[in-house]
């Protein structure tokens, strides 16, 4: 069976994050199909476009593990209803300079969890209109916004709820589906690629 490597980067920097918990979650009722490895923000200073033409080592590190990734996961909270700011300056840094876009085409998914009653729906709206500028295919379907309890989630990962279970482990099948589609999509000689005639 072929394998595929999912870079995800949590969008909390926090110790007692309740979204890496979530992370760890869904890499546990993730098809074996996917490998996952995480992506780092929190070393990343404040881009700035004067760093355009030298990027620092913790800048080109994240762009060559997005590029080295065939799928990229977000899992992040919400904060202020918009996306958390070490998150967007990881963005930032990983579509900059201009022209070498490390996200463009790379089949992503969007999940998130809060203790609100809307999980972190208004961040994930906010998500989509930055990655369809950056042309990463986002999977639209299922939408998770999970309402993150304690007794639901154990810290290390395992989900206690069995319609809960079923609907993250459900979410990543639907996740591996897509980046499967949309690679099949991108690769040299499929109908549609812009070097076919």
């Amino acid at each position: 069976m072929a394998s595929f490597t999912i870079g995800y980067l949590v969008g909390s920097l926090s110790s007692t994050s309740i979204n890496r918990t979530l992370s760890t979650a869904l890499i546990k009722l993730a098809p074996e199909e996917l490998d996952f490895t995480e992506i780092p923000i929190g070393n990343l200073p404040l881009y700035s476009p004067d760093y355009d033409a030298d990027f620092p080592p913790a800048g080109r590190e994240l762009k060559a593990a997005i590029e080295a990734s065939d799928g990229i996961l977000f899992v992040s909270p919400e904060y202020n209803r918009s996306i958390p700011g070490a998150l967007k300056n990881a963005i930032d840094w990983g579509s900059r300079p201009w022209g070498a876009n490390s996200f463009a085409r790379k089949p992503t998914g969007i999940i998130g969890a809060s203790p609100g009653g809307i999980g972190t729906a208004v961040m994930q709206s906010s998500m989509r209109s930055v990655l369809s500028f950056l042309d990463a295919p986002q999977l639209n379907s299922p939408e998770a916004y999970i309402q993150f309890n304690a007794d639901v989630f154990t810290p290390e990962g395992a989900v206690t709820n069995e319609g809960t279970r079923a609907f993250l482990a459900h979410y990543m099948e639907e996740y591996s589906a897509f980046v499967q589609r949309v690679l099949a999509a991108n690769a040299p000689g499929h109908i549609g690629d812009p070097d076919v005639t």
